[in-house]
């Protein structure tokens, strides 16, 4: 066989096993949309035999022959950005990476995740942390035991990292974030002593949840969700997930006087969607170069919608005047101006999904230390909820009443997602950079907001970022796209302008 033809051959494998992985990514996305409670045990078993499958399949030697016979060809891997050479790149890594792990181990992370992600929801619902702990220390024992099977040099969070934002270590992030929150802690101090403040209640006016469905819908088709090629439904917690080639599924939640909830979470999902819909077809799919880079980057696309677009003044220009006819009479009495105020009012709150720009990303600090003592085993999974609330206390000053609001208020542990958090603050830092980027290529983006056009930045991003796939690693990515290595100053230089416009300092 020449190293072409073995090329050939991973292609075809890879394929099978993205069949496979997308199957079992149907019988997940069922899990938290439609499918009853009383079925979890049974789910649990279906996911854990295809994981295994996956697994198999992948790390079968062959592949690993098949891998080596390529590279071997310059023809393939000469160039280190053609397409068959990023191909071989990423499958090395993954393959090698993945070859540490007992295909046993896999099917029981499938097995208990499963299991938990079940029992999260019924655990909030109930307000039992107590419900969900037993289900939880079983994800941290085997997530501990991952990271001893992938090895690390410094942290075993390092080992975990790898799996979303390749090549982050815990050093890093440790020196990204004490000075990223003093930033952030002096800002929300100002915000906090203004004598200017937001009226707030207006987002909690009763808006019919049948309206905001179809309003949510015409915002995401708005700004490119491709709904030929996609669905919007309801979940637990909001999420996207590709299922195919021409299947992405968004969902949301609804609440009648909460709107700001669903509104902000589908143009959050709709920009993870639009990126997942823009990636490289046709015969890549199945393969690196039509895969996103890392989960940072995929979460810069959805925060850029969510926020430098959808809180925007001059996209609210286009869409208050709609807002107020889905809504009749709701709104006739509050100006654009107060709205937009609103809907960036900046204050501590419990909940990370329905935080401002200002004070999210010390939620994920948050997370990121309880994660980081969690896996190194200096905390056991029973004192996360007084550790949770002491870290309320000293981040922001308010203490959760309830865990709901509190320590079971994300999904992620119960996926087993250990190391995924750290990139939604990575998501914002790129966000603000490529946001700056493309308003300065396009000659201003505003104008063009005002009037609903939202095609030039959606061309520009699935033309800089969407198209690559895998070719570039997210740091190259971003000094390729913006001609700087990622930087907190855009987003901080981003908040300082748009918060200190709204509360005057």
């Amino acid at each position: 066989m020449t190293p072409e033809q073995s090329y050939e051959e991973l292609v075809r494998r890879m394929k099978e096993i993205t069949v496979l992985g997308n199957t079992a990514g149907v019988l997940g996305w069922d899990q938290e949309v439609n499918m009853p409670s009383a079925n979890a045990p049974y789910r649990a078993d279906q996911l854990s035999l295809l994981a295994g499958m996956c697994h198999q399949k992948f790390t079968d030697p062959v592949v690993g022959d098949l891998i080596s016979d390529a590279e071997s060809s310059k023809n393939l891997a000469g160039d280190p950005l053609g397409d068959s050479a990023v191909n071989l790149r990423e499958w090395r890594h993954s393959y090698d990476r993945s070859r540490k792990l007992p295909q046993k181990l896999v099917e029981e992370m499938a097995r208990v995740s499963s299991n938990a992600q079940v029992e999260w929801v019924e655990a909030r619902k109930e307000n039992k942390f107590a419900r969900f702990q037993p289900w939880l220390e079983k994800i941290v024992a085997l997530v501990q035991e991952q990271a001893k099977c992938y090895g690390y040099k410094d942290h075993p969070y390092d080992a975990l990292l790898e799996d979303y934002e390749p090549g982050l270590t815990t050093a890093e992030l440790n020196k990204l974030f004490p000075p990223l929150k003093k930033s952030l802690a002096e800002m929300v101090a100002k915000i906090t002593s203004s004598k200017r403040q937001p009226d707030s209640s207006i987002l909690k006016r009763a808006c019919p949840i049948p309206a905001q469905q179809a309003f949510c819908k015409t915002m995401a088709e708005a700004i490119g969700f491709d709904f030929t090629k996609g669905r919007l439904d309801i979940a637990a917690h909001p999420f996207t997930t590709g299922l195919g080639p021409s299947d992405t599924r968004i969902t949301t939640r609804y609440e009648e006087t909460n709107f700001e909830n669903s509104f902000f979470s589908t143009l959050h999902e709709a920009g993870h969607g639009i990126y997942d819909q823009n990636l490289p077809g046709d015969d890549h799919y199945g393969t690196p170069r039509a895969s996103a880079v890392s989960l940072g980057i995929h979460e810069s696309q959805s925060r850029l919608w969510e926020n430098l677009v959808g809180r925007s003044l001059p996209f609210w220009e286009y869409f208050y005047p709609q807002l107020k006819k889905s809504f009749p009479g709701v709104f006739d009495d509050v100006s654009l101006e107060a709205f937009y105020f609103a809907v960036n009012h900046s204050a501590p709150s419990f909940i990370r999904t329905e935080s401002d720009e200002v004070t999210y990303n010390l939620h994920i600090c948050l997370r990121f230390d309880i994660e980081t003592a969690l896996i190194s085993g200096n905390l056991k999974t029973g004192d996360i909820p007084g550790l949770w609330n002491d870290s309320m206390k000293k981040y922001f000053g308010i203490v959760p009443a309830t865990d709901s609001v509190g320590c079971l208020q994300d999904v992620h542990w119960s996926h087993g997602s250990f190391g995924y958090f750290p990139t939604y603050t990575l998501g914002n830092l790129y966000s603000a950079q490529f946001f700056e980027k493309a308003d300065k290529d396009l000659g201003g983006l505003g104008s063009g907001f005002k009037k609903g056009n939202f095609a030039p930045l959606k061309k520009w991003l699935n033309e800089k970022i969407h198209t690559h796939g895998q070719r570039y690693r997210a740091g190259d990515l971003c000094k390729v796209v913006t001609g700087r290595e990622l930087t907190s100053d855009y987003f901080l230089n981003y908040l300082r302008t748009k918060f200190g416009q709204l509360y005057g300092f």
